[in-house]
Formats: structure tokens, sequence, C-alpha cells
């Protein structure tokens, strides 16, 4: 009998084209991820004079569309578990892409919320789903690494937005900022020959062709047998995928992500979306507040990269809870104000140490569980951030109708970094890496479809 170990197959390959072309075309899908939040924040001033909003009502709609996220989230990342990861990627990249473009032709508050709330929906299943296929294919100690180049085009999509709302809002109205969005379907049919399920399910499902193709791409020197039997693969736990989540002594660390996630992301969208407005306030033109968010998605992704390859050299929580700490004091900072030169760099720090440790956080949750749950975990935790998403842009609402001032809004905005901070302390480290605790699973033989 030819025994295959699937996991250590992967593990122990070296960067290949397939490798290049998933990192590719997903650093591609999460540039428009970010878009649709960055452009609210960028089309806001104009919004607010044209539709006589006021800024609570602003920021509940920046809200509707986090609503949309965090159901696509739960959504999406529990059927990709169940149903494969390719398909509910694709229905995800359509349905954000459509709805952010049909937002350029919303007339009035309503229609624009209910296409936020649908791009929502696509955008909180695309993030899982993703980061799940990545942890699943890259080589051994690659998997931080690889999440934090592909969450560093999560702010290149920021910094594309607030260059097209610089650039097209004047010329051709902030109609135009979200027409841009619809380029990804387009590019869908060349995307779809770099998106695979989990090696876990192609097996359960016998689809032993699939596997041997997958294992070709990802390894070009493995030889696969026909008659293989395959091992090194997650068995899912019986019962809810929700549910093994608290189980085998996770509780404490689920509930402590799910309470980091909720505070980073109050945080991280509340900022974003507000500011814009926020400097606008202080007596900068709309052109130099978007420079100040170009160069808070530039630290994120200075950060991201950062972080990332001290994640795989040093662990990801050892990495996160001194992030979130800097990240209040340079928001804390940030409001007490100073020349332009000043801003920028804590403007920059700021987003290197919130948006960057942020996209760890995912890479820690992708290894905090095992495949089999992964996207699910994945997606939980996302949804629960998503919740403090919506949170964010009302809260920030609420500080600019309250007419704190500068410095006393940085200072709210800076307090869920410490919460978040703490929340990561409590989370256990897991006792073996799902790589290692793979190569330990019983072998699987490979049933053929009928």
């Amino acid at each position: 009998m030819n025994t295959i170990n699937v996991q250590r197959v992967i593990g122990e390959t070296r960067l290949t084209r397939f490798h290049v072309g998933m990192l590719f075309w997903a650093c591609f899908i999460i540039t428009f991820d970010m878009y649709d939040l960055v452009m609210y924040g960028s089309v806001l001033p104009v919004l607010i004079k044209q539709w006589h909003m006021t800024p609570v009502e602003a920021g509940a709609i920046g809200s509707y569309g986090f609503f949309g996220m965090m159901v696509g989230a739960v959504l999406f990342g529990i059927l990709a578990d169940r149903f494969g990861r390719t398909r509910i990627l694709v229905a995800s990249v359509i349905l954000f892409s459509v709805a952010t473009a049909l937002c350029g032709f919303a007339g009035d508050p309503v229609t624009f919320s209910v296409f936020r709330v649908l791009a929502g929906l696509g955008i909180g299943g695309i993030l899982p789903t993703v980061i799940a296929m990545l942890s699943d294919y890259a080589p051994q100690g690659r998997a931080n690494t690889f999440v934090a180049i592909v969450m560093c085009f999560f702010h290149v999509g920021g910094i594309l937005a607030a260059l097209v709302a610089m650039n097209f809002i004047p010329a051709f109205g902030w109609q135009s900022g979200y027409w841009v969005a619809i380029l990804p379907v387009f590019f869908l049919p060349f995307m779809v020959k770099y998106f695979v399920d989990s090696p876990a399910m192609l097996v359960r499902r016998g689809r032993s062709e699939a596997v041997r193709s997958v294992l070709a791409k990802v390894s070009p020197s493995a030889s696969v047998p026909a008659d293989a039997v395959f091992e090194g693969l997650a068995v899912p736990a019986p019962g809810s995928p929700v549910g093994a989540l608290f189980t085998k002594g996770r509780a404490l660390g689920t509930v402590m992500i799910w309470i980091a996630f909720f505070m980073c992301l109050l945080m991280i969208n509340g900022l974003t979306v507000w500011l814009p407005n926020l400097m606008v306030q202080a007596g900068f033109p709309l052109g130099s507040s978007l420079t100040f968010v170009i160069v808070q998605n530039l630290g994120a992704i200075v950060g991201t990269l950062v972080l990332g390859r001290l994640a795989d050299r040093r662990g990801v929580k050892k990495v996160l809870v001194p992030m979130y700490v800097i990240a209040a004091i340079a928001l804390t900072l940030l409001g007490l104000g100073g020349n332009m030169a000043i801003l920028l760099v804590l403007v920059g720090i700021t987003g290197a140490c919130t948006m960057g440790a942020q996209n760890i956080s995912y890479a820690f949750v992708a290894e905090h569980y095992p495949s089999s749950m992964r996207s699910t975990a994945i997606g939980l935790a996302s949804a629960v951030g998503r919740l403090g998403a919506i949170v964010g842009p009302t809260f920030g609402g609420v500080l600019v109708m309250l007419n704190l001032g500068l410095e006393m809004n940085f200072l709210f905005f800076a307090v869920p970094g410490v919460i978040a901070a703490i929340a990561f302390l409590f989370v256990p480290l897991a006792r073996r890496t799902p790589a290692a605790a793979a190569l330990t699973e019983p072998a699987v033989p490979v049933e053929r479809q009928p």
C-alpha cells in the first residue's frame, strides 16, 4: 500500500508557481476588500452635504456595510468548510463587486445602504476563505508570511481608494469611485485556476484525481500513485463546527479572540471612516486629510510585512500584545496635535500597530484551530470583529456630535487597543501546531467517486 502524508508533502515543498499564482490572485481580491471601506470614508464629507445627513446618520450607513460583513463572515465561513472554498469564494467575489459598483448608482441614503449591506455580505465571505486556503497550502513556516503578504494588499486597496477619490471625485463625481469595484468580476476565469478546496475535503469526498492534481501543483517533485492512501489529514469533529470551537480546551481562547477582534475592528474601522473628517475639522483640506489615509495604509503594509516575519520566528502572540499597546499610545499622542510631519509619523505608526497587527491576528486564528474548522473559526472571529466594526463608525459619529475635541476623540479610539492587548494576552498557546497535529492523524483511504 502506497501511503502519502499530505500535510508533510505540502509542508516540505518549496515555493512553486502554484503558490505564487494563489498569492497573486488572493492579493488582487483583498485589494478590493478594503476599497469599499476607505471609499466610503473618502466620499463621506460629500455625501453629508449632498444628502443633508447628520454625523450619526452617516456613521450608521457606514455600520450597515459592516453588518453585512458580519453576516457574510459567519454564513460563508461555515459554508466554505462544508461545501468547499472555491465555490464560496467565487460567489463572494461576484456579490461584493457587483453590489459595490451599484453603490455608485444610488440616488438616496436608503438605496445606498442596501447596496452596502449586499457588498458587505460578499466581503465578509472572502477573508476567512482566502486565509484558510493559504494556511492549508503554505509550506512549513510560511503561513504567517503568506497571510501577511495578502493582508498588505488590504491596505493597497485603501491607498487605491484614496487615490481614486482624490483624482476621480473632483472630475467625475463621487459615484465614479464605486464603479471601479466591478473589475474583479472580469478576472474570475483566471483566478479559479489557483483556488482549490482543502485537501481534507477533497479526500473525504473521494476526489482522488483532484488530490493528486493539487499535490502535483504544490510539489511537482512529489510522486502520487493511483492507489495511494492519504494520511496526515485532520478528521472533522462530530457535531456542529461552531460547537467544536468550545471543546478540547478551546473555550477560553475562543472567547478571548472574539473580544480582541471586536475591540480591534471597532478601533480600526471607526478611525478609518472618520479620520478624513476629523482632520478636516482640525483645519486640513480634504486632499491633505486623504493623505493621512494613505500614510495610515502605508504604515499598515510595512507593519504587516514586518510583523508577519516576526510572527513566523517568535510566535504570533508575542508580536500582537505589544503592538496594540503601542497603537494606543500613538493614538493618544495623535490627538494632541502638532505639525504635519509629526502627525504623519504618528498616523503611520498607528496604521502599522493597529491594521498591521489585526492582519496578523487572522494568521493567529488560522494556526490556533485545525484545518477542518479553520474557515468556521476565522469566519466567526471575523464576524464578532464586524460587530465592533458596526459600532465603530457610529461610535465615531457620536463623538463628533458631542464636540469633545480632537484630543478626546483619539483618546476614546485608543482604549479598545488596550483591551485587545489584554484579551490576546489571555489566549492560551496551542499545545501543537495544526501541521504537527496533522502528522499524527490516521491514514484516510480515498473512496473513488461513482
